[in-house]
């Protein structure tokens, strides 16, 4: 009965760790997957004849040739580009004022949407019978590309302009977690009820703004999105160019939506270095890793804590540890800067933007009152059930 028993306990063991290795993020590189800018035979018939816009910056590659440029050797009579923070090549710090221009290459007119000037006007759609969407994402709230995304669709509802969303993958979609939005906390950061990890594709997203009619006024556009091929939600994806400055590889992806609560801290994310978001510290600070941020023109012009040396943590062996790694975003970093600065006398810890980042108020006053990970993250479930059953409806992919 015992050696029954014991092989019972073995055959389970057995049988979940052989489940637990089917299920594990697999890292894979960007060109397994085919995007929707590639698929051009079937996008392309619904732009012959049209004057396009294109919203895109430098991650819009079809093989080694920019999104732009193919369009424009088809045929394709593309009239504006608009471009998101960190502008059309991608070359812009954080925050860095962005204004409209020319493109060198193609002479064709940059309209930033950036700043003060986020929505397309009614006059920037003047002419336009098409919008081209095409943006590398990272699958984090914060990350203002899918904010550039709603607010385009917004304009084009408003415009009644059709929008064609190129679909990529989500390189942290493999997730879902974090607070969700409260609508006080509604900023360029953070538009939308979702939770900072919402583990959908860009196409995907756009179903879901459009479907739950999160527009201005509940309007809906005219949206198509060309899916993905060889793509599902257990992917860690390696992209080949940067999405932004600051996120210069894949563990930094990795490592985003976790150290970027940091950002509304005192503590340096690594801003200033080689290793953006993947060390953190503070200067005086306890830890095995040191740093000193410097000005890297078009990263970071004036990172936090110029020309001091902070001591921390690296976190690069972590995000190649990824397959044995809990799938949720990692709070014990900011707690334990938290309680470390706390021991130092570092007030204030916070900043106004951490309450804007987390999309709530919540996170920071837990943090204050001494809550523990686990009694944050239990707070988390409900409203993550919750988005649970709305992302379900708009999803494309296994």
């Amino acid at each position: 009965m015992k050696r029954f028993a014991a092989f019972l306990v073995l055959l389970l063991w057995i049988t979940s760790t052989g489940f637990a290795q089917k299920h594990l993020p697999v890292l894979t590189d960007f060109h397994s997957i085919v995007t929707g800018d590639e698929q051009t035979s079937v996008y392309f018939p619904m732009l012959q004849g049209k004057k396009v816009a294109v919203v895109a910056n430098q991650s819009a590659i079809i093989g080694k040739t920019h999104l732009v440029d193919t369009l424009l050797s088809s045929g394709i009579e593309v009239v504006k580009i608009f471009s998101p923070e960190h502008g059309f090549r991608g070359n812009k710090s954080a925050g860095a004022h962005i204004g409209n221009g020319r493109d060198a290459k193609t002479g064709l007119p940059i309209v930033s949407l950036y700043g003060k000037h986020r929505k397309p006007t009614v006059e920037d759609l003047k002419g336009v019978d098409v919008v081209l969407f095409d943006l590398q994402d990272v699958g984090t709230r914060f990350y203002t590309y899918i904010s550039t995304l709603s607010l385009v669709m917004e304009a084009c509802a408003e415009n009644h302009v059709p929008i064609i969303v190129l679909d990529r993958p989500n390189p942290n979609g493999f997730y879902v977690d974090g607070p969700v939005l409260k609508p006080k906390y509604k900023s360029f950061v953070g538009m939308h009820p979702i939770p900072v990890v919402y583990g959908m594709t860009i196409g995907e997203y756009a179903r879901m703004v459009n479907g739950e009619h999160w527009l201005k006024n509940g309007e809906t556009c005219q949206l198509t999105v060309i899916p993905l091929k060889k793509y599902t939600h257990n992917l860690i994806v390696k992209l080949p160019v940067k999405p932004s400055p600051n996120l210069p590889n894949w563990k930094a992806v990795y490592l985003y939506p976790s150290l970027c609560f940091l950002e509304g801290t005192v503590v340096s994310v690594g801003r200033g270095t080689d290793k953006p978001f993947q060390i953190y510290g503070y200067p005086g600070m306890k830890g095995n890793y040191t740093f000193t941020p410097r000005s890297i023109p078009g990263a970071s012009l004036h990172p936090k804590w110029q020309g001091k040396t902070c001591t921390g943590k690296d976190l690069t062996a972590y995000a190649e540890n990824y397959r044995h790694n809990p799938r949720h975003i990692e709070l014990k970093w900011l707690l334990d800067a938290y309680h470390q600065l706390s021991a130092m006398n570092v007030h204030p810890f916070f900043r106004k933007s951490f309450d804007l980042l987390a999309g709530t108020d919540s996170l920071r006053w837990q943090i204050e009152k001494g809550y523990t990970e686990k009694q944050i993250r239990e707070s988390w479930k409900k409203d993550l059930k919750k988005f649970e059953k709305i992302r379900k409806k708009y999803l494309l992919y296994k």
